[in-house]
């Protein structure tokens, strides 16, 4: 990996240029994903400052369902449930109102605060949406959860169902730059994607949006990615690792390191100080035994499994937080 030399680089600069409001210059984000691997444990020092400024040893609890897997439309050369892919997956189409309360009470039960229904497809049709906005609107009624919705790009009243119905966040990533977007993915634009995020912001959802590290990205984009999200303002930062899936366009890319994983978090905490930055997919297969350092940058994390891919089990997720000193944050409605 390409290191740069960073003598006499004080890492706490940049946490005080993060906590006064100041935005890192593009060289200094890459310094920071180039720093000698020496540097790393006072490099996320200065990242838990941040982290514990805004955050303090607080640890927010996601659980996604795939709510509806396969059969879908788009290229996206990431994703084992894309249209070019022809990973062995489950295919089936939206779930039913029981099975996905049945989903919110597992989040419960894994001491998650926020429940994420994802469903693959360009965007949801009219009845998949009612299918949701019921199982939502049964959720909230009995259950102290957040609800998050990941259904592709949204219209103008589909949106303004979904909050209607209690729906606290959407999520729709960026995934990469916009530089690098046209060689991921070909049937949407990054455009749209924005817009998505956008539309989701202007009918009263936090807005969520973050990126997969690993498909082929340079570090100045990488460092783009993260501005780009500053810009948008997204309120939860996903920050997936690639999982390089057999059957997909890009099975044959690189693992993403540890230490570049650990590297990428902390510029994520240092450029969007204020945000939920949450350690995602792949998590398990580019941090392995470094998982619980993650976690001095990010105060979030995915428990359970992902879309198609299997995650850590949650026993040792809750393990992973009380050893490090760290709570899991409740629930608040």
């Amino acid at each position: 990996m390409n290191q740069r030399k960073t003598v006499g680089q004080s890492w706490d600069t940049f946490a005080e240029k993060a906590l006064s409001g100041a935005v890192l210059t593009l060289e200094e984000g890459v310094s920071v994903l180039q720093a000698n691997n020496d540097q790393l444990l006072p490099l996320m020092k200065a990242a838990y400052r941040v982290r514990r400024h805004y955050y303090g040893n607080k640890v927010k609890l996601n659980m996604i369902i795939n709510a509806k897997s396969g059969l879908c439309p788009e290229d996206c050369g990431y994703c084992s449930q894309s249209l070019v892919s022809t990973a062995s997956i489950p295919k089936y189409p939206l779930l039913d109102r029981e099975t996905l309360v049945a989903g919110a009470r597992e989040a419960l039960q894994r001491k998650a605060g926020t429940y994420c229904i994802v469903a693959s497809g360009r965007g949801p049709t009219d009845k998949e949406l009612e299918q949701v906005v019921e199982a939502v609107a049964e959720i909230r009624a009995t259950m102290p959860l957040k609800i998050c919705a990941c259904l592709g790009i949204l219209r103008e009243e589909q949106a303004e169902k979904l909050r209607e119905a209690g729906v606290h966040r959407y999520n729709h990533n960026l995934n990469t730059s916009r530089a690098n977007y046209p060689s991921i993915t070909t049937t949407h634009t990054y455009d749209q994607r924005v817009a998505t995020v956008e539309t989701a912001r202007a009918h009263g959802m936090s807005p969520c949006s973050g990126v997969i590290i690993g498909m082929g990205e340079s570090d100045e984009e990488i460092v783009e990615m993260a501005l780009a999200l500053r810009e948008l303002d997204a309120d939860s930062i996903p920050i997936n690792f690639l999982n390089a899936i057999p059957g997909t366009p890009l099975e044959h890319s690189e693992r993403v390191p540890a230490l570049k994983a650990l590297k990428v978090l902390a510029l994520f905490r240092f450029i969007c100080p204020t945000k939920e930055i949450r350690v995602a997919g792949g998590r398990e297969i580019s941090l392995r035994t470094l998982q619980p350092l993650s976690l001095y940058a990010a105060n979030s994390i995915f428990v359970g499994d992902y879309m198609t891919t299997k995650g850590q089990d949650v026993t040792l997720d809750h393990q992973m937080i009380e050893d490090l000193g760290f709570e899991i944050e409740e629930t608040a409605i």
